[in-house]
């Protein structure tokens, strides 16, 4: 490849000062109405998306409070979409959807955003959403809807409706109708509001008979105090007489317990005596995808002029310049695209002429590599389907063979055909799995679980690993003693993996007398697994072939010395995806030394 282009020439250059001098007319001419525009935009949107939050929150935590579960919410999850335009999603804590605006089932928990708009829980509201609650201040962010047992009755809302009622004739007929009004608490208590303000003290229209407990607020009370002083006694704290209000005395007089105490007592029994009357927390997801940020804005008739003329004259420019640079940079364009569908037709020299020393000269020269690397990949392939068939072939043949012997009554099916038949098998899994590793590699999906790796003692597992292997072909195993005990950071797995097949490389290529001999030892910020024999050899020239897939050095391709042909590929694999290298050295007749080198710590013990 040559140089880098000069920036005179560099078509990037010209398109660059064409764009400068177009983008120069059209910025001036439109900034001011893009920024004004936008700005209102957005503040508008953002005002209308904030308002929609607060609603639709609102609306939620009032169903949480007054139902014990979710079910029968989507009509109002459908009512809230349409009027906000939005799309309502509510999910439990393992983001498994409760209810869909869109319809049961309509979305699916992987379809949502990572993080939920809201949690709506009506037992502990966000006060950012809901400000100071409905009707008063939220009691420790418990929104004032959910009452659970201080619901009244129907005979006792019947009741009070009509003492409410009495009071409010008698109090219209001495104040006057304005500044008087009947309102009703959310437990359906009714309330008498005087300019705004619920009246809690009695006057002469008898309003004390409205304000006087009914059985069932008695006995919700009753069991708050219950479950407060249960709190205080797991404490060892003295009990309290918890008031309406929630105020609290002492209820002994051997000492009051702390105050902080009473107050977290009080809102724990509160939460505890409303769970069963209200819905579970539940994560809310509020998306709009197909909302568009919408504006108005009024502009005078020079104005609407001026614009339209600086966007005819930027349009006049723009499409001057483009036909001008766009005819150029057609026709090496024309000649990619013949080029391209001649290759797609079959024609594997598919070349392009290199014109000229800029970017589409550039691209016509890599057109032509990716040419020629294709017709070698071409060939490649063809190579390892060749390489693959016949690996498979000896095997299967053997198999299909004994088989066929076995049928025709040849043979006995004894042990030791079944022994041959496993070991044939045996064969054909590994190379199965070998192929495996190398395709998992090429995409890129080997997973490596790296954790701290003890260098030499992982180097002595695979030394026993191998030591009956290597006495059963006659060659000693040896582990040489390290200086240092280095450590790594590596995937134990796979490193055994790696080394273990530079090992069964050595003692398959290793005669009976032999030796192999394992090491380890720190090199910088490297450490370095060496696997040393005293074999055959290999020769100079086919050095730089040993890690290629099926590459062997016995030319005849016979499988005496075993093995699949892929476990030194794999050996390369695995360090390149520890981000390490493999290298050999060899002396034909001698021996060889494979060196396997990955990045970690010197020495020391394993990192924290």
């Amino acid at each position: 490849m040559r140089g880098d282009i000069s920036l005179r020439s560099s078509l990037r250059t010209r398109l660059l000062v064409v764009c400068v001098l177009v983008s120069l007319c059209s910025i001036v001419a439109t900034a001011w109405l893009v920024v004004s525009v936008t700005a209102v935009a957005i503040g508008r949107e953002r005002g209308q998306a904030i308002a929609d939050d607060a609603r639709v929150y609102d609306a939620l935590v009032g169903f949480a409070a007054t139902h014990p579960n979710w079910r029968g919410v989507e009509p109002t999850m459908r009512a809230l979409a349409r009027e906000t335009g939005r799309r309502i999603t509510l999910t439990d804590e393992n983001r498994r959807v409760l209810a869909d605006s869109d319809g049961e089932g309509g979305t699916s928990a992987g379809s949502l955003p990572d993080t939920p708009s809201a949690t709506v829980d009506a037992l502990a509201v966000d006060v950012t959403l809901v400000g100071g609650g409905h009707g008063g201040e939220l009691s420790d962010r418990i929104d004032p809807r959910a009452v659970g047992p201080f619901r009244l009755s129907p005979e006792e809302r019947a009741t009070l409706r009509v003492a409410a009622s009495r009071v409010l004739s008698c109090m219209r007929e001495r104040r006057g109708a304005a500044g008087v009004e009947l309102v009703q608490a959310p437990n359906g208590r009714p309330q008498i509001e005087l300019d705004g303000r619920v009246m809690d003290t009695g006057d002469r229209c008898r309003i004390d008979a409205l304000l006087e407990r009914t059985p069932t607020e008695q006995r919700a009370q009753a069991q708050l105090g219950r479950l407060v002083n249960a709190c205080l006694a797991a404490r060892h704290a003295a009990p309290v007489q918890l008031s309406d209000d929630l105020t609290w005395t002492p209820s002994t007089a051997r000492g009051a317990p702390n105050s902080r105490a009473v107050t977290s007592c009080i809102s724990t029994a509160q939460r505890d005596q409303l769970s069963p009357y209200v819905a579970p927390p539940a994560l809310l997801f509020a998306t709009a995808p197909d909302r568009r940020i919408t504006t108005f804005f009024d502009l005078s008739g020079p104005n609407r002029l001026r614009v339209a003329g600086v966007t005819f004259a930027v349009l006049l420019i723009t499409v001057t310049v483009t036909f001008v640079v766009g005819t150029r940079m057609v026709r090496p364009l024309r000649a990619l695209t013949g080029a391209a569908q001649r290759m797609a037709d079959g024609d594997q020299d598919a070349r392009v002429e290199v014109t000229g020393d800029d970017e589409f000269g550039r691209l016509a020269v890599a057109f032509n590599l990716m040419s020629s690397r294709r017709r070698e990949g071409e060939q490649l392939r063809r190579a390892l389907v060749s390489d693959v068939a016949h690996e498979l072939r000896t095997p299967l043949g053997n198999v299909r063979g004994w088989l066929e012997a076995v049928e025709d009554g040849v043979v006995a099916a004894d042990k030791s055909l079944i022994s041959s038949l496993l070991e044939e098998a045996l064969l054909l899994q590994h190379i199965i799995d070998d192929l495996r590793d190398l395709a998992a590699a090429d995409a890129g999906a080997l997973r490596l679980h790296p954790e701290d790796v003890d260098a030499a003692a992982l180097l002595a597992q695979v030394a026993r690993a191998h030591q009956g292997n290597a006495g059963a072909a006659g060659v000693e195993l040896r582990v040489r003693p390290a200086q240092e005990r280095p450590y790594l950071r590596a995937d134990s797995l796979r490193l055994r993996q790696a080394i273990g097949n530079l090992v069964s490389n050595a003692v398959r290529h290793t005669p009976a007398g032999g030796t192999v001999t394992l090491s380890v030892r720190p090199l910088g910020d490297q450490v370095v697994f060496g696997v040393e024999d005293t074999g055959s050899g290999i020769g100079e020239e086919d050095l730089p072939k040993v890690f290629d897939r099926f590459w062997r050095a016995e030319k005849s391709r016979s499988r005496q010395g075993g093995g699949s042909g892929l476990g030194l590929s794999i050996v390369r694999k695995l360090a390149e995806a520890h981000g390490g290298t493999v290298h050999v050295t060899s002396v034909l007749g001698q021996g060889s030394v494979f060196s396997l080198r990955l990045p970690g710590p010197s020495t020391g013990q394993p990192e924290s």
